[in-house]
């Protein structure tokens, strides 16, 4: 079994956790990660003070890591098999149940954005592809650029996957946030550039509702980042939020999943939530995940990889 690390901490009015995505991050570039993770956490916090929707907060933290090359999600994400951009991203309301989703979406800026606008709409839950694109595009987003959100990195790393097989293209990097606001509404997102070199129409737990994100104001919020075959097989997120109900710990909750999806499926990677009470919780089962945590109650911003 992995060894699993976890941390719990309480605070009073709003709060929230981000993760930058469990992996192997180099010894190099681990500290700017964290600090990547802490401006998201922070944008975030601002958005929150001012009265912010749990909803935009996240948005607010996903945007801004999406935005950051050093994460693998929106720019210097990883690349498919054919060297093209293919984003995976939801966000969900843990009051409503609402949720809204995008799979394998072609280059948009903010992935995250446009899952949000189909949770708005409030019609459809999970939209893939060349229609989740012109779909994007009928609501008012433009297609970016691909040329200028892939980066030199994520060039070398498809480069060195297809050298080697299509073996070791596992990249990390996934992001996601979970927040609480005063009154204890919750909201989760992830969002990801997948696995490099992954076949042209994959899509990973990041864009499933329950999998890689899920968020129910009665019990918890959750994201997840690592193998998301795993995470979908074991329908990880809902896993985690049920664990939670049941009356398991926060820290607890999350540990207990990464534990079944090793145990069962040989699968790694890391989990953050946050619960109506406001227990904020991280677990890995990678050896590094970038992270950071803020709240009303605290006066400093947790950072850690």
């Amino acid at each position: 079994m992995a060894k699993i690390e976890s941390w719990a901490k309480r605070s009073e009015g709003w709060s929230v956790v981000v993760h930058g995505g469990a992996g192997e991050v180099p010894s190099e570039t681990a500290g700017r990660q964290a600090e990547g993770c802490r401006e998201a956490a922070e944008r975030a916090a601002v958005a929150l003070r001012a009265g912010a929707s749990v909803l935009e907060a996240a948005c607010i933290a996903v945007q801004c890591l999406e935005d950051n090359p050093m994460y693998n999600a929106g720019t210097g994400a990883a690349l498919n098999e054919a060297g093209e951009l293919s984003f995976d991203a939801s966000i969900m309301c843990g009051a409503t149940l609402r949720a809204g989703a995008v799979g394998a979406l072609p280059a948009f800026q903010n992935p995250i954005a446009v899952a949000r606008a189909i949770l708005e709409e409030d019609r459809w839950v999970l939209l893939c592809g060349e229609g989740a694109a012109k779909w994007a595009e009928s609501r008012g987003f433009s297609r970016a650029s691909a040329q200028a959100m892939i980066t030199e990195a994520s060039r070398a790393r498809l480069s060195a996957v297809l050298r080697n097989g299509g073996h070791g293209g596992w990249a990390g990097g996934t992001v996601g946030c979970v927040v609480r606001d005063a009154q204890g509404h919750l909201a989760a997102a992830t969002s990801t550039g997948g696995i490099v070199g992954k076949p042209i129409g994959r899509m990973g737990d990041s864009a499933l509702i329950g999998a890689g994100t899920y968020a129910d104001h009665s019990a918890g919020a959750v994201s997840n980042t690592g193998d998301g075959e795993a995470f979908m097989r074991t329908v990880a997120a809902k896993m985690a939020v049920e664990n939670m109900r049941a009356g398991a710990s926060k820290s607890e909750a999350i540990v207990m999943l990464l534990e079944e999806i090793d145990r069962r499926l040989g699968g790694l990677g890391g989990t953050i939530s946050i619960d109506a009470l406001g227990v904020l919780a991280w677990a890995r089962s990678t050896r590094t995940m970038s992270w950071a945590a803020a709240a009303e109650s605290w006066t400093e911003t947790f950072v850690g990889y």
